[in-house]
């Protein structure tokens, strides 16, 4: 199963870290439950305004409600701001690099060789298996590099098969 088509393209804000002689071969964004935080919160902090109003209400407290009501906001705000963020990072894989891009203002782009891989793995975590994320790791030889760990990974086992074959490409071997 390829991820990505022939057909389809990086995102613009991606396609600018694609060398010219790479072929994209695999493209995903993480997966949304990296929201999961954010949505709790937002909903967690309603609920919260809600009741706190209730009693500031009660007691008249107009003041204390303003207050409570600009602190869900800036729940809100933050909210929008990860779900912008999350709009933009993208897990690439070319036919010779590995590529974690994030950041909405401040991008950052981490790469590994595919030739410097020598051991990948996935794990998951209970939530992870049943929402369908994991998590990439990834060790090469010698120092530490810049990508290592790649969290919130849609359908880790399809990805993690995809990669694996790119890294050791079987050929039809025969007993000849």
């Amino acid at each position: 199963m390829r991820l990505v088509t022939h057909g389809d393209s990086a995102p613009s804000s991606v396609n600018r870290y694609l060398l010219p002689h790479e072929q994209q071969v695999i493209m995903v964004r993480r997966h949304p439950a990296v929201l999961l935080r954010p949505v709790a919160e937002v909903f967690g902090g309603l609920i919260l305004a809600g009741l706190l109003s209730r009693w500031f209400g009660d007691q008249g407290g107009s003041g204390a409600l303003v207050v409570v009501w600009w602190a869900w906001l800036l729940l809100l705000i933050r909210f929008v701001w990860k779900v912008a963020e999350w709009s933009v990072d993208y897990f690439v894989v070319t036919s010779k690099r590995m590529l974690l891009t994030t950041g909405l203002i401040t991008r950052k782009v981490d790469m590994m060789p595919l030739g410097k891989v020598t051991d990948m793995s996935f794990q998951r975590s209970l939530l992870g298996r049943m929402l369908g994320y994991g998590e990439f790791v990834l060790e090469s030889a010698g120092q530490d590099q810049a990508l290592s760990r790649v969290n919130y990974i849609p359908y880790p086992e399809t990805l993690y098969l995809e990669v694996c074959q790119m890294l050791f490409p079987g050929g039809n071997d025969s007993d000849d």
